[in-house]
């Protein structure tokens, strides 16, 4: 059983093709490969398949055993194998996720490997039926809520997959770790929620923190990169092309006219190797 381990600004995934999988890939497994002491580590696994000429498939799983609709970081990580495995020699292709169609174009490359990925990753969403959110009310934009003692105003979304925004004057790394797992659970989220805390810099910039669904704090978030500017666009906050900061680097989001989003930001291989048999019969065993 061959992996690839790569990474987009230290957020890293596990690549896995979907035809060589010969164990059950259950919760148990899940959580155990991304296990940082006892299996591979990483905060995610990728499992992809070709469905047709330049069109690929892929199923997103997050280290606790849960399913991700959509991965910025994700994407393009799986972009990268795609494209430096041969499964493909164009630079432009499809790539279908439980969030939708997205588009994947290698900008930039390095000895024939991807190194700089844009990924389309698709249009934007207030709607809180479709992101979900459980609310009788249309959208919410700056819609106050109180968690643990604390008002704070939040801009829900969905860009294939659910995202809670909010906005502070300074960055602060506790308050996204206390708040971001209550936020997370909250009752208003049926299918939980990615959560961000954003902070202006400037029209063309702005830093942000992320507590991510299913796999907790992140040093990098694709698809939190999208909605954070989107919710800061939506408020008028920042123009339509904007540096995202983070702890893992730094990614660029273009918001198009008619809501969708692109993204662009590097992908690196760490490493690839095989399953040792005695972990591969434990995987079997589960």
């Amino acid at each position: 059983m061959e992996f690839v381990k790569s990474h987009g600004l230290g957020n890293d995934y596990i690549v896995l093709e979907k035809n060589k999988i010969d164990f059950i890939l259950n919760e148990k497994n899940i959580r155990l490969i991304c296990n940082r002491n006892m299996g591979i580590g990483s905060d995610g696994i990728l499992v992809f398949e070709k469905t047709n000429d330049n069109e690929f498939a892929v199923r997103i799983f997050n280290p606790d055993g849960s399913e991700a609709e959509k991965s910025g970081n994700g994407l393009r990580i799986l972009a990268k194998y795609i494209y430096d495995y041969g499964f493909t020699s164009q630079k432009e292709f499809f790539i279908h996720t439980l969030g939708g169609r997205v588009r994947a174009n290698i900008i930039e490359e390095k000895n024939n490997k991807a190194k700089c990925i844009e990924i389309e990753m698709g249009k934007v969403t207030f709607n809180t039926k479709e992101i979900p959110v459980n609310t009788e009310e249309e959208e919410l934009v700056d819609k106050e809520l109180e968690i643990d003692h604390e008002k704070i105003k939040i801009t829900c979304l969905s860009i294939g997959n659910p995202h809670c925004v909010f906005f502070v004057d300074n960055i602060d790394e506790e308050k996204i770790k206390k708040l971001g797992p209550t936020l997370e659970n909250h009752p208003l989220f049926p299918n939980r929620t990615n959560v961000q805390m954003v902070k202006v810099i400037s029209p063309e910039k702005i830093e942000i923190r992320i507590w991510e669904r299913g796999a907790g704090y992140t040093l990098a978030s694709g698809s939190s990169s999208c909605a954070a500017v989107s919710a800061a666009y939506r408020k008028g906050l920042v123009n339509n092309y904007v540096e995202v900061l983070m702890p893992g680097g730094e990614l660029k989001i273009r918001i198009n006219k008619d809501w969708t989003v692109n993204l662009i930001g590097p992908v690196e291989e760490v490493f690839k190797g095989q399953f040792s048999e005695e972990f591969w019969e434990k995987l079997k065993e589960i």
